[in-house]
């Protein structure tokens, strides 16, 4: 069930490969069949199945037989689930100012203050 721990790990793991982001980009912006996916990534049916089936398992494409013809549409509640996650780290996005080296600088000042006292 979407929602849980491992739903998100295995939106993760899905996302993880270039080719699956890429088919997830496609599958956006309207259903394909998989050998429009496998030509529109230069892959060989085979491979492309290996992709479907790892977006498949993470809920993230749902398939519907046309005929002969396998359709593969977006599920949008996994990525919902992922930009929950993170949504919740911007409040502490902060500025480009706030980085580590800047962090670092405010460590060293804050120990030279205290070794000058």
């Amino acid at each position: 069930m979407v929602g849980d721990k491992h739903d998100l790990s295995s939106v993760f793991d899905a996302l993880a490969n270039v080719h699956r982001r890429e088919v997830i980009r496609y599958l956006a912006i309207r259903p394909r069949s998989i050998s429009e996916l496998a030509r529109l990534r230069s892959l060989s049916l085979p491979a492309i199945h290996k992709h479907i089936r790892v977006l498949e398992e993470a809920a993230m494409v749902k398939r519907r037989k046309i005929g002969r013809t396998n359709i593969l549409a977006l599920e949008r509640a996994p990525l919902r689930l992922l930009q929950t996650w993170v949504e919740q780290f911007h409040p502490y996005w902060g500025s480009e100012a706030e980085s580590l080296e800047t962090y670092a600088t405010y460590l060293n000042k804050t120990r030279e203050t205290e070794e000058s006292s």
